[in-house]
């Protein structure tokens, strides 16, 4: 059984502040690895004058992720691998966050920016909303107009949601659901019209 997984609902931004730097975490949803560079893109447009953009990106979740991550000129290691590792740790998949950094003039040395940028991550991931990703399968379903209520009554059912909807001289329906539920709406509709309906996997 597929429970899917966590991705942020929205767009987030914290700020933290260490020895006058300035840390401004943002996160966002992405679903390709060209979706996290443009996003990247977008904050250091938003934020050009800041000494940094630290990131760390998962696309996916479980064995099939996408990571990237730059320490975005920082000493090599002290920023992009703990944010990553804070990410890792978090359960969230489909998600880039960017450190911003504004210098304050007082260096950290490796161990504090090590600390500072995954205070930072940690910062904004544990404020961050969420909501589950469920994977879905996309169903075509022919029917006559007789079913047409009890078919759509069906659907609702078993949590799938209607894309499309042709009527001719019968309907095609087009609704996807959660994996899960494919298997128990496909007997449900079989048992439904008799045998005379099986929806096909798009």
């Amino acid at each position: 059984m597929s429970d899917g997984y966590l991705i942020p609902a929205q767009q987030h931004r914290v700020t933290t502040a260490v020895s006058n730097s300035r840390f401004i975490t943002t996160i966002g949803h992405v679903t390709s690895v060209d979706e996290a560079k443009a996003f990247l893109a977008a904050v250091r447009a938003e934020m050009p004058d800041a000494s940094h953009h630290v990131y760390a990106s998962r696309v996916g979740f479980g064995n099939s992720v996408i990571e990237g991550m730059s320490d975005d000129g920082e000493p090599s290691g002290t920023s992009g691998p703990p944010t990553l590792a804070v990410l890792r740790g978090s359960a969230i998949g489909d998600v880039i966050v960017v450190v911003t950094r504004y210098f304050g003039g007082t260096k950290l040395g490796t161990g504090g920016l090590v600390r500072a940028y995954s205070d930072a991550a940690r910062a904004g991931l544990d404020s961050l909303p969420t909501e589950r990703k469920i994977d879905r399968q996309l169903l075509g379903i022919e029917i006559t107009y007789h079913h047409f209520e009890q078919v759509k009554r069906l659907i609702a059912q078993f949590e799938g949601t209607v894309d499309d909807e042709t009527f001719a001289g019968d309907i095609t329906i087009l609704a996807s659901f959660p994996v899960d539920h494919v298997e128990g709406f496909s007997a449900a509709l079989t048992e439904l019209t008799a045998g005379s309906v099986q929806p096909v996997l798009l």
